[in-house]
């Protein structure tokens, strides 16, 4: 297999388990990062690949990066939200659940700087598909 690059959703545990369990189900189709996130990495690119690991780090599949765009907080369309496939109805779900875990104190300590999260913030939209399951 080629060497391919690690996709961690959140942090370990429920949360993350319950984003993986959704991917390999279907019903996750995308999701958003922040541009603060990519201080020493390129952007997600199309036809990018990675395997997605759960909570005890163990590989579970392999998705292929099938669109990208990066919009301003505010900006988010309802179609990528709801491919996020976490329940949320509104836009406005989404981004307070969103801006939630960016503004949480483990997710800002991660960060080479904290950001704040404003309208104008820049998110990394990232839609894929599941290309193979281990």
């Amino acid at each position: 297999m080629p060497n391919l690059s690690i996709g961690e959703y959140a942090f370990p545990g429920p949360l993350r388990d319950q984003l993986v369990a959704a991917i390999v189900a279907g019903e996750k189709t995308s999701t958003s990062s922040l541009v603060a996130e990519y201080v020493d990495s390129p952007l997600p690119k199309i036809g990018d690949r990675e395997i997605v690991v759960d909570s005890n780090n163990q590989h579970v599949c392999i998705t292929c990066v099938t669109n990208v765009s990066v919009v301003q907080f505010a900006n988010v369309p309802l179609s990528h939200a709801l491919a996020e496939g976490e329940g949320f109805r509104t836009v406005a779900d989404w981004a307070a659940e969103h801006r939630d875990f960016w503004q949480s104190r483990e997710f800002q300590e991660s960060l080479p700087q904290p950001i704040s999260i404003t309208d104008h913030t820049e998110v990394v939209c990232v839609s894929f598909v599941v290309s193979h399951i281990f």
